[in-house]
């Protein structure tokens, strides 16, 4: 027989009342009296009906995640994360993915929210980086979290986790000029994704700060997907001056990459060395395996679904923007530059 939330008050010999703050994680819950009660709940394996405490009053127990990203390895750490902040804090998580550039987006997104009465978003790019959405979604009075590219918040409009791609982007092209390559290619994701633009900034400045001269037709306009990587290395290779190295926008786009080299009859990296970005899956799985920055993904979304239920509870927390900034990791697709030749 499942058990229920007066069988926990009664063995633990505390008020119903009391048990529902400690599942709703309330901070003025006092240690001793929480870890009575969280064991008796795990004893009889005590399950609360999360959809019934939304019905039941004006507190909400469910965030919501909305995507629009073709990367399915960043949206499965971004669901990872989320649901792991969920589940400690007893919290539901409803996922819903939409199309950014739909003319009935806002109708869409502003419905859903005020069906599933959910406490807050948790958003990442492109969703993200439109003040005006975000704007839009404070205007519905949920809490908004958002996932952002760059070193500082862009505004005040919501709490953001930011990803220091510009830095990341700065170690790689370092890496690779360390390596004694000068002709580095750039393939690109959307262009109006500000990681795509934190990339390439850094990847610019980095040139710049080698005093090597930049040359525009190495940089190759692109999407976060494989099939943009086979299309920006064909391009690349077709060069007169080809590059000796190709920093890809992130591990999609490098696997793509090294897949046209190797219809190419390139040899990776003793002919052409390729990065990636997010050390996902994807650059494990390649041969050889890719140098890539490490993007903690799943951590990142943790944070963020824990940052939105904080401001759910309006509990007194540091809204200042917390930073992770990829690292580094060297594989086996990047090796000292050679001159290519046909």
């Amino acid at each position: 027989m499942k058990a229920t939330i007066n069988n926990v008050a009664e063995q633990a010999g505390v008020s119903i009342k009391t048990v529902s703050r400690v599942m709703n994680n309330e901070p003025s819950v006092r240690q001793l009296t929480r870890d009575k009660v969280m064991a008796v709940v795990e004893a009889l394996n005590y399950q609360p009906n999360l959809a019934a405490r939304n019905l039941a009053g004006t507190k909400s127990f469910s965030i919501a995640f909305i995507y629009d990203n073709p990367n399915a390895y960043y949206i499965i750490d971004m669901q990872n994360g989320i649901l792991s902040a969920c589940k400690k804090q007893g919290f539901e998580l409803l996922i819903h993915p939409c199309d950014a550039k739909a003319d009935s987006l806002l109708t869409e997104v502003t419905k859903m929210v005020k069906h599933s009465r959910i406490a807050g978003l948790v958003l990442t790019p492109p969703f993200s980086e439109q003040p005006e959405f975000v704007q839009q979604m404070k205007d519905l009075d949920i809490q908004v979290v958002r996932i952002v590219s760059g070193d500082i918040a862009p505004d005040d409009i919501a709490p953001c986790i930011m990803v220091n791609d510009y830095a990341a982007a700065q170690s790689i092209t370092q890496h690779l000029i360390d390596l004694g390559h000068q002709d580095i290619g750039f393939i690109a994701g959307e262009a109006e994704h500000r990681s795509t633009v934190e990339r390439l900034k850094g990847y610019k400045q980095t040139l710049d700060a080698n005093k090597i001269t930049l040359n525009e037709n190495l940089i190759i306009k692109g999407e976060y997907s494989f099939e943009s990587g086979v299309n920006g290395a064909k391009q690349l290779m077709s060069l007169t001056k080809k590059p000796s190295a190709i920093f890809s926008c992130n591990d999609e786009i490098a696997a793509g990459a090294l897949f046209a080299a190797r219809l190419m009859g390139i040899s990776i990296p003793e002919q052409l060395s390729i990065t990636g970005f997010e050390n996902s899956p994807f650059s494990r799985q390649t041969w050889p395996t890719l140098t890539t920055a490490d993007q903690p993904n799943q951590q990142i979304a943790e944070d963020a679904a824990n940052l939105l239920i904080a401001c759910a509870r309006k509990q007194n927390i540091n809204l200042e923007a917390k930073q992770y900034t990829p690292q580094l990791v060297i594989r086996d697709s990047t090796g000292k530059a050679s001159k290519f030749s046909d």
